[in-house]
């Protein structure tokens, strides 16, 4: 019994590797062949209690991200990446909005993941909402993520999720997958080279 409770979290991992593979693949096609499968309407909460909408946001660039505030290491080395990239661009940066959204609704209220992506960078707009809400903005940008029991049978969860930031064009198009293992002056070259004129 011993070997099957330390088999199961191999293979959850196993399977987000294998799903994340998947959506890298999908991402790094042609840009023509996938932008009108990545990202769509959303309707959520930010701190303050306000509805954002993915129409709210038209007219900047976005960064969006999902993860969750109890996200042992990924979510936060991603998100100090994301607000050391935002300061090397410096003032071209001001034409991007970064955007995290939340995969644990039931944890992460509007104003935990509010506090959280503001401890990184004020710049950063958190977004949650009901688990029907999450789910269809991640269903938009084709996002996996699943809860799973702590192994003690304890009231702790995790919740794998696929760790990839999308960018996302003014007019809402998706333009680009950006690594979210990347440095943060990788990454800053990476949405540098996508906008126009700035």
């Amino acid at each position: 019994m011993r070997w099957r409770a330390a088999l199961l979290p191999a293979l959850a991992f196993l399977l987000v590797l294998v799903v994340g593979a998947g959506v890298w693949l999908y991402l790094a096609g042609d840009p023509a062949e996938r932008s009108g499968g990545i990202g769509g309407p959303f309707h959520l909460e930010d701190g303050a209690g306000h509805v954002v909408t993915d129409r709210d946001l038209r007219g900047h660039y976005l960064l969006v991200y999902f993860g969750y505030t109890f996200c042992p290491d990924v979510c936060p080395t991603t998100l100090t990446a994301i607000a050391a990239a935002l300061d090397r661009l410096g003032k071209r940066a001001d034409a991007v909005e970064p955007v995290f959204i939340t995969v644990d609704p039931a944890r992460d209220t509007p104003k935990v993941v509010h506090d959280y992506a503001a401890a990184f960078s004020p710049r950063i707009l958190a977004l949650s909402g009901t688990p029907a809400e999450i789910a269809k903005a991640a269903g938009e940008y084709r996002v996996y993520y699943a809860r799973h029991a702590a192994p003690d049978g304890g009231a702790d969860y995790t919740v794998d999720h696929s760790s990839i930031i999308y960018l996302m064009a003014p007019d809402g198009r998706f333009i680009a997958p950006i690594p979210a293992d990347e440095t943060a002056r990788q990454m800053a070259d990476d949405i540098a080279r996508h906008l126009e004129g700035k």
